[in-house]
């Protein structure tokens, strides 16, 4: 098979092509724009594109198939190139279905936690010593890539975005997998520019349901109630699931699950990562892994790729980086580091940097979410602001949204800097929370001196 990718560059993209590429495929791409790690990785397997740019040339009758990235635009020459000589344009998770439609397909969904959900899974699998495919959206520890695809595998584990496939498939990816097992860790509104309203958002969610095969399941959180009443609701023809928080203690800043009255302490804490670890359990177990092995398994889990990363500790004080940035995740995030810590003061900061999280309208959704913060902190870097093309509005916006007088707002990365650089870190946690990087802040550094 020759497969040709355009916009290769891409975070799923590149790790798809590798797959391939190692499945014995003849892969070739193009990209206007090539970053690290993808230069690295595309490099290695001899699949980098020799410069940049878009070359329709590249594109030849030979080819049987060309997936086609989200960073592409539908005025692209190479597609347009495609499109006239009627090759197969996919897009990747059309094409990630395609690889797999013979294979037992696991669908990981929910407006957070799907990252975590297929990292618990592939963990426990790999230590199960279990054969399967997988695509999951970070790098994760013990798995050289975030895709895998074989011919051999009986099993593949996807997570499942509810962003749009494609610049010419308007469909959201979890659609296009048809999963013969589905999950959803929960909804809440997200993607306003794609979905404008909360209800069309949830359609997104019932119409993932109908994919799911004939005589498949259904594993959700009965926790979130949105998600419960459409699940009530819902006449699939489908087996429906649903979980619950575990057992579980906290003593001395360890959390341990309790299971047939056996103890499993783990290396992660916070109510909706053991929300997440039960989703991942039935999963599990409906692969044959039994709950004490799941449990066993998953002690030794470390997190997923930049969810609750620990920068540093000492004897009073921690500080802790995380991906959260959508209303929903903030308040799990803040909730999570309160629990485990409750003697120690809370100091949380959060970045809006994504469309969604920076609309005026949509800003009202963060309300409540810091409350259980001592000192709340929001950062927008005005440089997102004029990128964006979006109008600034002042801290009076944002304390309204956030229903938090006291809260602080910097738009200046020097000044939040500063401001992080001045806390007197003793007897206390920072929290420090967004899907950018802060204006450019080095947060190592900073948390390397305030815990000397």
């Amino acid at each position: 098979m020759r497969v040709h990718f355009i916009a290769i560059g891409g975070s799923a993209m590149h790790n798809l092509a590798i797959a391939l590429h190692k499945k014995g495929f003849k892969v070739t791409g193009s990209d206007d724009v090539l970053f690290e790690p993808s230069v690295s990785r595309l490099g290695k397997y001899g699949i980098l594109p020799e410069k940049e740019g878009w070359y329709p040339e590249k594109i030849t009758p030979e080819i049987d198939a060309v997936i086609l990235g989200m960073h592409a635009r539908i005025d692209n020459t190479e597609l347009l190139k495609a499109q006239q000589l009627g090759i197969k344009v996919y897009s990747y998770p059309e094409y990630i279905y395609e690889q797999s439609k013979d294979k037992f397909r696991v669908v990981i969904g929910g407006s957070h936690g799907k990252t975590t959900i297929t990292s618990m899974i592939l963990h426990v699998l790999q230590a199960a010593g279990k054969d399967f495919d997988y695509l999951v959206g970070a790098q994760l520890e013990g798995f050289e890539t975030m895709v895998r695809l074989t011919h051999e595998a009986p099993v593949i584990v996807i997570e499942g975005d509810e962003y749009l496939a494609s610049p010419i498939d308007r469909r959201p990816k979890f659609h296009l997998y048809k999963a013969s097992l589905g999950v959803i860790s929960g909804i809440a509104w997200d993607h306003i520019n794609v979905f404008p309203t909360f209800d069309n958002y949830i359609e997104q969610f019932r119409l993932f349901v109908k994919t799911i095969e004939t005589g498949g399941k259904l594993i959700y959180s009965k926790t979130d109630a949105v998600l419960n009443n459409m699940v009530i609701n819902d006449s699939s023809e489908v087996e429906k699931l649903p979980y619950s928080l575990p057992n579980y203690t906290i003593e001395n800043g360890v959390t341990t699950i309790i299971s047939n009255e056996k103890k499993y302490p783990l290396l992660v804490f916070g109510e909706h990562n053991l929300l997440n670890m039960e989703a991942a359990r039935l999963v599990c177990e409906s692969l044959g892994i039994k709950p004490d092995e799941f449990y066993t398994y998953i002690t030794t889990f470390k997190g997923a790729a930049r969810r609750l990363e620990l920068l540093g500790k000492n004897n009073t004080a921690s500080i802790f980086k995380d991906f959260a940035h959508s209303p929903s995740k903030l308040k799990a995030t803040v909730q999570a580091v309160k629990a485990q810590f409750p003697n120690r003061k809370l100091i949380a900061c959060i970045e809006l940097h994504t469309f969604s999280s920076l609309n005026k309208d949509f800003l009202a959704e963060y309300a409540g979410t810091m409350d259980e913060a001592d000192n709340a902190i929001v950062f927008i870097d005005k440089k997102t602001f004029e990128q964006k093309k979006m109008v600034p509005y002042p801290v009076e916006t944002v304390k309204k949204a956030f229903l938090k007088d006291d809260l602080l707002f910097f738009d200046n990365p020097e000044l939040l800097s500063s401001y992080l650089k001045s806390i007197p870190i003793a007897g206390c946690n920072l929290l420090l929370m967004s899907s950018g990087n802060f204006g450019g802040i080095n947060l190592l550094a900073i948390s390397n001196n305030l815990l000397k």
